[in-house]
């Protein structure tokens, strides 16, 4: 369950602190690197704000790698004129897409919605609160997301973050990016026009990271309810949660697979701060590691109709170096009841950041969050795709 010129600039490292009396840090970990911009000139929000245009009509193709052209053409921004905007995902039909994006007006992120083809961005979020991960339901009425806007003290916890960039600005200070499990995250569902809000998740804690199931019967999500971040199992109504890990560490970003039999997800439980992919049958059995390296590998997400996994991965094994955020993919197997890790191909080696990729549901493309922008800023791309030969 986030780019931008930071990305570019110097290998950061991304903090996650429970809010329950300790610290989890997720060290060098680009876990939700499509949120590392520094946001400016925020205010409170102003619902009836034009929304910044944007859409794929109004951007141009942009060139891509001879290791890229193996997999990607006709690639092209999707988003313009957010400070940033990241971790997108296709409608059921493919001709939308959801997205988290800060706006001038205000400091936190906020749930877009568009149309793919070309027009305005729609914000269907409260307005207010830190949100992400947003996700369509596969009916297609309905949007998922978390939202942190019923903390009691939101405005305290606004001014407190608006006060930080100003002093940020005026010392010239980048800091390193920190992603807090606020503990007022819930997860909540919209409709299409960003009505019928509903509040899925109540527990004190961090609730957020979900997604539905291909039929729309369960979410899975991330939740530090018990004091650690595992990955849990609720009905799309919110009842009946059911907790899938319990290993020490960081569990998080899920995604159910087409056949709705196994929830793949990253975690730092063998070394903190260095994630890998693991995948685990809806069930709770049959947990298998993905991948194992020296390095970060996270956001992985499944394709729709080939047993392939796409995901975010750099190497860490030079502390000398900065290493480079990339898109991988996995061609993976099945042996006594379990998913097989299988070979590895790169897909991007663009200098930028390129991360959080998901395919359109045909799996004919790819979208993911790039700091390839001509600003440097964190933006979604989108391009045709083929899988390898």
């Amino acid at each position: 369950m986030s780019a931008g010129d930071e990305l570019e600039r110097e290998n950061l490292v991304i903090n996650f602190r429970s809010w329950i009396g300790r610290a989890t840090p997720i060290a060098r970990a680009m876990l939700l690197a499509a949120l590392i911009v520094t946001a400016r000139g925020a205010t409170q929000p102003n619902a009836g704000a034009q929304e910044p245009a944007a859409g794929a009509d109004a951007t141009t193709n942009a060139a891509t790698s001879p290791l890229e052209g193996n997999f990607l053409a006709n690639v092209r921004q999707v988003t313009k004129g957010f400070i940033k905007a990241g971790e997108g995902y296709f409608s059921p039909d493919g001709k939308e897409i959801v997205y988290q994006a800060i706006t001038p007006d205000y400091v936190f992120y906020q749930i877009f919605m568009q149309p793919l083809a070309g027009g305005s961005p729609r914000r269907v979020s409260t307005g207010r609160g830190r949100t992400t991960c947003a996700y369509f339901s596969p009916d297609n009425r309905r949007i998922l997301f978390a939202s942190s806007h019923l903390d009691p003290k939101l405005s305290e916890t606004e001014a407190a973050a608006r006060a930080q960039e100003a002093e940020d600005a005026r010392s010239g200070r980048k800091r390193r990016y920190d992603w807090p499990f606020d503990p007022y995250s819930d997860i909540f569902e919209v409709d299409r026009d960003g009505g019928d809000l509903r509040q899925l998740t109540t527990e004190l804690g961090y609730d957020a990271e979900g997604a539905y199931s291909p039929d729309g019967k369960q979410i899975a999500f991330c939740s530090n309810r018990d004091g650690d971040p595992d990955i849990y199992v609720m009905n799309a109504d919110g009842s009946e949660v059911r907790q899938l890990t319990n290993a020490q560490g960081y569990d998080g970003g899920p995604f159910i697979s087409p056949d709705g039999q196994w929830v793949v997800f990253r975690s730092d439980r063998k070394q903190e701060g260095f994630l890998q992919i693991y995948v685990i049958g809806i069930d709770g059995q049959n947990e298998t590691a993905l991948t194992d390296n020296n390095g970060v590998n996270w956001a992985p997400y499944w394709h729709p109709t080939e047993p392939y996994i796409t995901w975010t991965g750099a190497d860490h094994s030079d502390p000398t170096a900065r290493p480079n955020y990339d898109l991988w993919l996995m061609r993976c197997g099945r042996e006594n009841g379990r998913i097989t890790p299988g070979p590895i191909t790169r897909v991007t080696d663009h200098p930028g950041a390129d991360v959080l990729p998901v395919f359109s549901p045909d799996g004919q493309h790819l979208m993911w969050t790039s700091s390839r922008s001509s600003d440097r800023s964190s933006q979604l791309w989108y391009g045709d795709f083929r899988l390898p030969e």
